[in-house]
């Protein structure tokens, strides 16, 4: 049983036999000395073809084989010596090679075979057995593609190779055995390898190389296909230099690889060469990564070519790779063009008091003519190129999507560490006393007998007298189908799937008007917006009826919403635009349906299908119908209808739409504007639609968006509120939109018009909507709406509260740019008595300072302050406890303009105001200026508050979370590279996460969807 291990041992010590008689050999050096060297060599060989363990010994730590071996490779001037220690260095890196090929590079194994190889081509003709055991073990020990960087290969290959004078010997080599099969192969092999370097690349395109590749690729054959395959891998290589890429295409190589695809395609019907055809395109997409290139592409008519070849391979799954790679190709070569607008400028302009020299807006304004007109401005390929190339139909994992840059996070370290400044003299801060009038309050005892409630006095402005207009829909019910509203059917039993909401409304209708049968289609209802209110104008049915907007009665269910009330407010909203209607479910309101909003799973290969629709846009120009239907630049010139087209609309409160054209019969593409005083910004939206067919399937584009991108790609729909099922009793925001993605177009900004960067891409976002309901209005949204008018109709609303025991005050901080007001809430409980002990306890309550909606688009933090506003007022006892506990300073909406206005992130000076905090302006940031100054003095009356919490939204990232003050956290999330040692800090809001962690069942529940 033990005869086999002692005969393994008995080799295994030959072997540091033979290897020490073999280095002995070589210090001697004789000539004489060959025959021996050949003989001790030969038996190596065999030991090693036949023990495993042998070739360990040879490797192990501390045997010195490997020097030994290449010592006597690099002494040796006999040609069957130098052959058989090439046979066993191919022995040794071939099986297990990973580990020991990294031995054999520690120890200068490579520059030795370079040199060998060298000196052995002086002497033409070459050895072609010595030839081809070189260049086998080069094959081994070179980087094999550019991806596969492992620790067992020499990093340093292609600048060695290079250094050594190698590269065109291998070259030549291949030049002159174009019919020798064996040797071509690993000549090709380590060419390509050569190549992988950029600078080796280039070395050999200059030689010839290029026109050798195409000597071995041609059309569709059996015979030799590995060659072709690496054939068709090193010219891949080399043309990833744009100089190389250069040469091909002025020498009509372009055209050329594509009839050879096309020949592949043809012919391979059985698929059984996919790897070929994909390296094909391999070479066609590196040489589309010049202007030159692409240009080219499409004078070869390379758009119709891969359309043609991708559309015949789309029903195959396993050709996959080859529709990915072409869909590249072809997006990136699709035309880049502006934008169908005059101007990427925002539609509206307000006037500043002042512009700052060197800010965004003096930068807007001072671009030159033309600045919007895009061009291919560089041969090199942006850095996402396509959102680089995948052969999987999502356009990046979850793991590159959270690893993206964070818009919201500071990485500047200099503006991360605290910085002294000069606060305003105490003089001009004592007028926010003011606004802390709690602190100084003499309570007398009626305040302790009936509610406390202070607002400011709401005062119609003479000049925003104007007619408001609801959109309305028509009334199909009678009296016999109405229902009355049931609270519980928002609730959904615990044994039963839940219920929608289904009823219909009752109408408010003033004196003397119409019965709501007699409602037209689609039509506008006009409410008079004068001081009274009483008057209603609108429309005139024949017959000298009038129309009758229906308004579910759900007063209820929606305590704190009332339509009338809300008119009131937006009557008294100053928006750029002077915008005169009013959206249907601002003015009536949202019931939130108690269900978990859906992630939807996106079907295979719907991504790819939408965009093969867009390039069919290219290539059968002539089906694109281009039909402006909405167009805000140009409000003068009506649109011709037809009445088979969508209306669409976005003049109210927080609208945001900027054009919509109709591409195809049931698609369009739609434009969003950018933010007042901005050429960008655009992701927040919010419109109308009208005129559509039930049961057809419309198509929307979105193709302005900016964001890299978005939870679109990972389960987000937009939202849908259909006007018709609101008047049935379903007045819901409900989660819409099949098909739904996100990817880059080719629509792009010029350099100048994207901040001296390069031409960026605009990004798409695509969903498909099946209406139910003929002559419909339905309103798209990014997220759930909330605009200014609804704040302030919620505060009037949430005052009435107000009970004796809640100290409840609302004052105006500042008025806005756009003339609006700022509300500032404080919030507490009040004193048990007026006694002294009782008002001190109250006078000494910390601080607790909230705000909101700074960014308007990031509408679900105001939903979230509404909640928790409702929640301070409420009565129970937690709110009753933090009411006795703190006093809440609460400013709700940040940026009043940028809400009213659809913006997405701005105010009207055209700047973020969350970037603004450090050095406010009061004409141009008052907002911030004022809440800075508050805190300020707060601060210098020793009430600097226990916390400050600022809500926002986020695009790319799902439920809740929290960004704090800690500069060591910032750094280590972000990858900042530099030290943490110095940096002191408070560690206390570490005890978030252990409260988190104490109750993960409360917190579990919170969830806010991203925007």
């Amino acid at each position: 049983m033990n005869k086999p291990k002692m005969a393994a041992e008995k080799s295994a010590s030959r072997v540091l036999m033979l290897l020490s008689q073999l280095e002995r050999l070589n210090e001697e050096h004789k000539v004489s000395d060959n025959d021996a060297i050949r003989q001790i060599t030969g038996k190596i060989l065999h030991l090693i073809q036949t023990q495993e363990k042998t070739r360990k010994e040879v490797t192990s730590k501390g045997s010195g084989g490997m020097e030994v071996i290449l010592s006597s490779l690099e002494n040796t001037q006999d040609m069957q010596t130098t052959l058989n220690i090439l046979a066993i260095l191919n022995e040794l890196l071939t099986v297990g090679g990973g580990r020991r090929t990294g031995v054999f590079v520690s120890k200068g194994g490579t520059a030795v075979l370079l040199q060998l190889l060298v000196s052995s081509s002086k002497d033409p003709p070459a050895n072609e057995e010595l030839m081809l055991h070189i260049h086998s073990l080069l094959g081994k020990v070179g980087l094999k593609v550019p991806s596969d960087i492992t620790s067992s290969s020499d990093r340093k290959f292609g600048v060695k190779a290079r250094l050594n004078g190698a590269l065109n010997v291998t070259l030549n080599l291949v030049k002159h055995n174009l019919q020798n099969y064996k040797l071509l192969l690993p000549c090709l092999q380590v060419l390509r390898v050569y190549s992988s370097n950029l600078v080796n690349a280039v070395s050999l395109g200059k030689s010839g190389a290029l026109e050798i590749m195409f000597e071995i690729i041609g059309p569709f054959s059996k015979k030799s296909t590995t060659l072709l395959k690496v054939a068709l891998d090193t010219l891949a290589a080399l043309l990833k230099s744009g100089m190389n890429a250069r040469r091909a295409v002025d020498r009509g190589y372009l055209p050329t690889l594509l009839a050879i695809y096309q020949d592949w395609h043809r012919n391979d019907t059985r698929h059984r060469h996919v790897v070929i055809r994909k390296s094909i395109l391999g070479c066609i997409k590196n040489l589309t990564n010049i202007k030159l290139g692409r240009k080219a592409f499409i004078d070869a008519n390379g758009m119709r070519i891969l359309y043609n070849t991708s559309t015949e391979c789309l029903p195959v799954r396993t050709l996959d790779p080859l529709v990915n790679t072409s869909s590249l190709i072809m997006r990136k070569c699709f035309p880049k063009n502006r934008l169908p607008l005059p101007t990427i400028k925002s539609v509206f302009h307000h006037l500043l008091p002042h512009i700052p020299a060197g800010g965004p807006v003096a930068q807007l304004y001072n671009q030159p003519p033309g600045v919007d007109d895009v061009v291919d401005e560089s041969d090199e390929s942006e850095a996402t190129e396509v959102d680089t190339e995948n052969d999987t139909e999502y356009e990046e994992d979850e793991t590159g999507h959270k690893t993206q840059n964070d818009d919201d996070i500071e990485t500047d370290i200099r503006k991360l560490r605290p910085i002294q400044v000069n606060t305003r003299p105490f003089d001009e801060l004592r007028a926010y006393e003011y606004f802390c009038r709690e602190f100084s309050e003499n309570f007398e005892e009626d305040d302790f007998e009936s509610p406390r409630s202070i607002i400011p006095p709401s005062s119609i402005n003479s000049e925003l007298h104007r007619p408001i207009i609801i959109s309305t829909t028509p009334s199909s019910l009678g009296p016999q189908n109405r229902r009355p509203l049931r609270e519980d059917l928002l609730t959904p039993k615990s044994d039963e799937s839940p219920l929608e909401l289904d009823s219909i409304s009752i109408s408010k209708r003033p004196e003397g008007t119409a019965d709501p049968d007699l409602v037209c289609s689609l039509g506008r209802l006009v409410l008079d917006a004068g001081m009274n209110g009483d008057s209603v104008d609108g429309p005139q049915e024949e017959g000298g009826e009038q129309a009758v907007l229906e308004v579910p009665d759900t007063a209820a269910l929606l305590p704190l919403h009332d339509p009338d009330l809300y008119l009131e407010m937006v009557k008294n909203t100053r928006s750029v635009p002077a915008y005169t209607e009013v959206a249907y479910p601002d003015y009536f309101g949202h019931l939130a349906l108690n269900l978990r909003e859906p992630i939807l799973e996106r079907v295979y290969g719907v991504q790819r299908a939408k965009i093969f629709q867009d390039i069919e846009r290219l290539i059968h120009s002539s089906d694109i119908l281009d039909k402006v239907v909405y167009d805000l630049d140009n409000q003068s010139c009506p649109v011709i209808d037809n009445g088979e087209s969508l209306k669409f609309n976005s003049k109210f409160e927080s609208g945001n739409l900027r054009k919509a054209v109709q591409v195809r019969k049931f698609e369009y593409d739609l434009i969003l504007n950018s933010d007042i005083n901005s050429n960008h910004y655009h992701q927040w939206f919010y419109f109308e639609v009208g005129n559509m067919r039930p049961g057809v399937r419309y198509r929307f584009n979105i193709i302005n968006c900016e964001k890299s991108n978005s939870q679109f790609n990972y389960g987000m729909q937009v939202l849908m509120y259909s006007v018709q099922d609101a008047i049935n009793g379903s007045p819901h925001w409900v989660r819409t939109g099949a098909d739904i993605c996100y990817y880059k177009n080719h629509f792009s900004r010029s350099s100048i018009a994207a901040g001296g960067q390069k031409g960026k891409s605009y990004f798409t976002l695509t969903f498909t909507v099946t209406f139910q309901h003929k002559d419909d209005v339905c309103y798209f949204a990014y997220h759930y709406p909330y605009t200014y008018s609804m704040l302030k109709m919620h505060l009037q609303k949430l005052s009435a509260l107000r009970t004796a025991q809640i100290y409840y005050r609302q004052d105006d901080l500042c008025e806005t740019l756009g003339g609006n007001s700022c509300p500032l809430l404080t919030i507490t409980a009040m004193p048990e008595s007026s006694s002294n002990d009782h008002i001190s306890q109250f006078k000494i309550r910390p601080v607790v300072f909230l705000s909101a909606r700074v960014h308007p688009g990031e509408t679900n933090s105001s939903w979230v302050m509404k909640g928790t506003l409702e929640f301070l007022m409420s009565c129970s006892p937690q709110a009753q406890s933090l009411r006795e506990s703190y006093i809440f300073k609460i400013i709700p909406m940040l940026n009043p303009d940028g809400v009213i206005n659809g913006n997405h992130r701005c105010s009207l000076s055209g700047e973020d105001l969350n970037r603004q905090w450090q050095s406010p302006n009061a004409e141009l940031h008052p907002t911030i200026y004022h809440a800075k100054s508050l805190l300020q003095y707060l601060r210098a009356t020793g009430r600097t508050p226990l916390v400050f919490c600022d809500y926002h939204g986020h695009s790319r990232k799902k439920n809740v979370f929290m960004y704090g003050c800690s500069i060591k956290e910032t750094v280590w999330q972000t990858n900042v590279n530099t030290s943490t040692c110095e940096l002191h800090e408070d560690l206390g809001y570490r005890s978030i996460q252990m409260i988190y962690e104490s109750e993960p069942s409360k917190m579990a529940r919170l969830h806010i969807m991203p925007i």
